[in-house]
């Protein structure tokens, strides 16, 4: 165990990563401590990169944007859509007059603007059984 919390500490030194992150590229090397700072670099340098945006763009495709007054769901729709909306009214003056002014209805009448994405709606079912 001591070996193993060494061969941590020296890849979290030597690449600036979590415990968990080192643990598991030391996992994947099989132990070698060379071959673990080996991934990490190539994580980093580019695979790692476009792994996290990749996530980032999942999250934000799978999220969902909800009108709500109260507890009561009015409207419920994907981010996606909330963005096309968006770019909608900067290209269109129509647009925009219609979008300021379903703002300010929904902000007069007390509604809310809440984002849910699948960890949270995930959790609001477990909260419910």
């Amino acid at each position: 165990m001591d070996e193993l919390l060494k061969k941590i500490d020296l890849i979290r030194e030597r690449m600036d990563v979590s415990y968990r992150e080192a643990r598991d590229a030391l996992d994947r090397a099989s132990g070698d401590v060379v071959g673990a700072l080996v991934l990490l670099e190539e994580e980093m340098q580019g695979g790692g990169l476009c792994e996290k945006l990749k996530e980032t763009l999942d999250k934000g495709i799978n999220a969902k944007l909800r009108l709500k007054k109260g507890d009561h769901t009015i409207l419920e729709f994907s981010a996606g859509l909330g963005l096309a909306g968006v770019l909608g009214m900067l290209l269109s003056d129509e647009l925009a007059i219609l979008g300021a002014a379903c703002t300010v209805a929904a902000f007069l009448s007390g509604c809310t603007l809440e984002i849910a994405g699948e960890e949270r709606e995930e959790k609001e079912r477990q909260i419910e059984t």
